[in-house]
């Protein structure tokens, strides 16, 4: 039952290309903020599997890439 719901909400999604991913196609990244307490992740390419996160951990990943939390 719990993941015909996952479906069902995952069929409903609105999915949002990357502004960094060009209009060529190719690797693109697709995210969906409209899932209950929770982001969507995606390759445009290869739709399946989406990685799903807490709506908190997506925040605290956009503020550390912003940050340059990530550089070597």
């Amino acid at each position: 039952m719990e993941q015909q719901m996952m479906d069902l909400r995952l069929s409903q999604v609105k999915w949002q290309k990357s502004r960094r991913s060009g209009s060529e196609g190719g690797n693109c990244v697709e995210v969906a903020r409209n899932l209950p307490h929770a982001v969507g992740l995606r390759d445009s390419k290869n739709p399946a599997p989406v990685v799903i996160v807490q709506s908190e951990g997506w925040s605290a990943f956009l503020s550390g890439v912003r940050g340059d939390a990530f550089e070597g």
